[in-house]
């Protein structure tokens, strides 16, 4: 018996033209075209999602080194202030705080500067 495929090719050719919507030209029109587009896309995107953290933790950073700069500390230095203060807040919440509390930031800051100040008189005696 011969089997034909009318429906569940349609469905299947659907379903992928539907997801290569608003591709360019042949991309979103071509059969075999669309299946190669979608391959590298769904490749794009599952690498994108874990550089996405990357890029979101770089620009953190990047807002909490400017405001600590502004406070007259660099990053790191204010880091490690954070960490022997056992202050547990990640730099999403830091980054958040300097941009819309900076008072509250500002206080922060001294906290961590009191530490690496404690920390360097016992390093002394």
């Amino acid at each position: 018996m011969r089997v034909r495929l009318g429906k569940a090719r349609h469905r299947s050719k659907k379903r992928l033209f539907k997801e290569a919507r608003g591709y360019v030209g042949g991309r979103s029109k071509l059969l075999r075209t669309v299946k190669e587009t979608l391959v590298r896309a769904r490749a794009f995107a599952t690498r994108d999602r874990r550089v996405r953290k990357r890029e979101f933790r770089a620009l953190w950073i990047t807002r909490i080194t400017a405001a600590c700069r502004e406070r007259g500390l660099n990053y790191s230095v204010f880091m490690h202030g954070l960490i022997l203060a056992r202050v547990e807040l990640n730099r999403k919440q830091l980054s958040e705080l300097a941009i819309a509390n900076p008072e509250i930031f500002s206080e922060i800051v001294e906290i961590a500067k009191g530490e690496i100040a404690k920390k360097a008189r016992s390093a002394v005696a």
